[in-house]
């Protein structure tokens, strides 16, 4: 074994330059169909203390995309930058240009089109003399024309520190002329009638006379799609718009940008603000003249009142309960059906188990809830089954889940690859093994959500930590509540054939579950990452499958083995290699298939326009992962009868795809008082909130909601 061991680390300390190199190279350069974006650094006398030193994102949008002001107006997300520097260097805040309107149906947003830089100062300390800057950026930015995609990229430069940086200085310099320009113009302003009057005097020449375009830099005060008042008297610009009827906000100072309308570096003002403000949606109609319509709720889905914490309780329970149901929970059962069956008939054996498997369900739901709750606390847009968002959770799975699967088929024994201590406390404890087959069931089981389950999500999002626990930990008991009953019940356990011989072949039979899944899992991987991707995965799991036999078949001489092990260990480092870049990859756009072309991409700003149309909207929140999504797009929504209803209705047809990240989604399924997929609404126009239909739809439930759904003019 010391032999064996010596020919691993070798190998092993071969092939680790290849994979640092594979698991830290990062581009400057991130492009997609909608926008071209760069890492970008300005040091014109090189990187030393008390030089300038400029880094930023360059964003070049497509022919009428846009991406996001620091306040987005009505709707939208602004670009954020996660700078990662050495010790000592502090990144500023972001040199924002001066926006433009981007009016969306009867929205307003504020935001940026064609060429666009982020320019950030940075500070370099007192002790600096390196020679070259490593600087890392993760960006996340929001891109729409009449859809929005959510887009962001992991950006690396090495800037080096004795020579001038300067090749894009013409842009940084052209993006600094772009900022507003701070001016002392004796501002004020005060609350009238429902209404924001501004007034300013001794603002720039360039300014006078004109109307001018207000940007506020704090959302949610005014309504952005309101037409404003203007007026100059004597050299003082005053203007008058409305109060947002969704304010949150009663602030006693503001900064706004001025800008005159076709471009150009606006100038940003600073006021104090007289109140006295009216109570958040108190403001009067006659303020000013009526904007169009919006079709975002401002209150709870009609359809579903929001449980109390009590009723949560109860609807987590049956919830989890029925979670066993789910398709994306059965192979992990398999797992624990193999656990009564080898232990039927020691009852004190069984009902440990059944204890065991219980507290690792209840503690993994806890566990996973609470980082869920952390996450979000530090301003992170997540929800239920986030962790399968990440494309590394999944490719982490699928390996997870192959083992498993060529354990189970007899490719290699798991007290073979394990130190001999591990397999040796391993077998002394099969409570810890039920324990982990808990916590197994709920990273696979997180990502769906079954009936009833949905309610009591969405209450735990608004409720305390502890109470939000406590629902959290109702899921798990209730899911593992089946077996904790059938281990205490003494009727089942006689059930039971007695174990002998056919155990073998039921273990062998029960890979091909496992082996199900991993396939299930490599399609969310290429909905993720593209097709790429999951072939870099799949090769991935034939590398680690070839470790596994080599290190883990019974039988295998030392020689044999130790040779394999090498090869083995060698082939995965180079398949590491290969395939990590590839997860890193935005999976290029597809064409849509014939069946998937009456669905529209989701965002809210076409929902807005469509009910502003008079027509109705049904929306498909959705993801690769949920496994209950898929059953009931291929079933129900694919269902000929119920496309014939919404054609005849003419509802619009929307997927809002929450397969990765986007915060957009997340924040409108918290509105609609959810916090993970699916969720099915319909936006009628006029109604003031979407109506929520089950989680596990059927035809009938859907074709009553279709026929609810007044018919919208030709």
């Amino acid at each position: 074994m010391t032999f064996l061991r010596r020919l691993l680390l070798a190998a092993l300390a071969a092939v680790a330059p290849t994979l640092a190199i594979a698991l830290t190279t990062q581009p400057a350069v991130v492009v997609t169909e909608q926008v071209r974006a760069e890492l970008l650094a300005h040091a014109p006398e090189g990187v030393a203390p008390g030089k300038p030193l400029w880094l930023g994102l360059a964003i070049d949008h497509a022919p009428h995309w846009h991406t996001y002001w620091k306040n987005p107006g009505d709707s939208g997300l602004p670009t954020t930058l996660e700078w990662t520097l050495p010790p000592g260097f502090v990144a500023g805040d972001i040199e924002w240009p001066t926006p433009r309107k981007l009016p969306v149906g009867p929205l307003m947003n504020f935001g940026h089109e064609g060429r666009l830089l982020l320019p950030v100062r940075v500070t370099v300390p007192d002790d600096f003399s390196g020679a070259t800057l490593p600087v890392r950026l993760r960006a996340d930015w929001l891109v729409c024309k009449d859809v929005c995609i959510p887009e962001g990229g992991d950006f690396a430069l090495e800037i080096p520190a004795q020579a001038a940086t300067s090749a894009h200085a013409a842009r940084f310099e052209a993006a600094l002329a772009q900022r507003p320009r701070p001016v002392e113009a004796q501002a004020r302003a005060r609350v009238e009638g429902g209404a924001l009057v501004v007034t300013a005097a001794a603002l720039p020449e360039a300014l006078r006379g004109r109307d001018l375009d207000f940007f506020p830099e704090l959302p949610g005060v005014i309504d952005n799609a309101a037409r404003t008042a203007q007026r100059w008297n004597d050299g003082t610009w005053e203007m008058r718009v409305p109060l947002s009827a969704q304010r949150s906000e009663s602030p006693q100072r503001m900064v706004a940008v001025l800008a005159a309308p076709g471009g150009g570096a606006g100038v940003q003002i600073a006021f104090e603000v007289a109140g006295p403000w009216p109570p958040p949606g108190s403001v009067p109609l006659a303020a000013a003249p009526t904007p169009a319509p919006k079709a975002e709720p401002a209150a709870p889905p009609a359809s579903k009142s929001a449980p109390g914490f009590v009723l949560a309780l109860l609807l987590a329970i049956v919830g989890g309960s029925l979670l066993n149901l789910m398709p994306c929970v059965f192979p992990v059962l398999s797992l624990k059906v193999m656990g009564f069956a080898a232990h039927a008939h020691e009852r004190r054996a069984l009902l440990a188990g059944g204890l065991a498997y219980t507290a690792g369900v209840v503690v993994s739901f806890v566990a996973l809830a609470a980082l869920l709750l952390v996450l979000r606390a530090g301003g992170e847009q997540l929800g239920w089954g986030f962790q399968l968002q990440s494309p590394g959770f999944v490719t982490a799975l699928a390996l997870l889940f192959t083992l498993i699967g060529l354990n189970l088929a007899g490719v290699f024994e798991f007290g073979s690859v394990l130190p001999g201590n591990l397999a040796a406390l391993r077998a002394r404890h099969p409570i810890a093994d039920s324990a982990l087959t808990g916590v197994l069931a709920v990273a696979v089981a997180s990502p769906c959500t079954a009936p009833f389950m949905g309610a009591s999500l969405g209450v735990a999002a608004t409720l305390p930590a502890t109470q939000a626990l406590a629902i959290f930990a109702a899921l798990g008991l209730g899911m593992a509540l089946p077996y904790l009953a059938a281990s205490a019940w003494p009727a089942l356990a006689r059930a039971l054939p007695r174990p002998g011989p056919w155990m073998a072949r039921f273990k062998a039979l029960m890979a091909f579950p496992m082996f199900a899944t991993v396939v299930w899992l490599l399609w969310v991987l290429g909905q993720q990452v593209g097709i790429d991707g999951a072939a870099g995965v799949l090769g991935l799991l034939v590398a680690v499958a070839f470790v596994a036999w080599a290190l883990g078949t019974p039988g295998m001489g030392r020689g044999a083995r130790a040779a394999f092990g090498v090869v083995s260990v060698a082939v995965l480092a180079l398949t590491l290699a290969w395939a990590l870049p590839a997860l890193r990859e935005t999976p290029p756009a597809t064409a849509a298939a014939p069946s998937e072309e009456r669905w529209q991409p989701w965002s809210a700003e076409r929902v807005a326009e469509l009910n502003a149309q008079g027509r109705a909207v049904f929306v498909d929140f959705t993801a690769a992962w949920c496994v209950t999504c898929q059953f009931n797009k291929r079933t129900v929504l694919g269902d000929p009868v119920v496309l014939a209803d919404f054609e005849l209705h003419r509802i619009a047809l929307m997927r809002a795809d929450w397969t990765r990240r986007d915060a957009a989604i997340t924040a409108e399924l918290a509105r609609l008082g959810r916090n993970g997929v699916p969720v099915y609404a319909i936006y009628r126009p006029g109604s003031a909130a979407p109506q929520l239909l089950s989680e596990l739809l059927s035809v009938q439930e859907v074709r009553s909601a279709i026929a609810a759904t007044k018919v919208a003019g030709p």
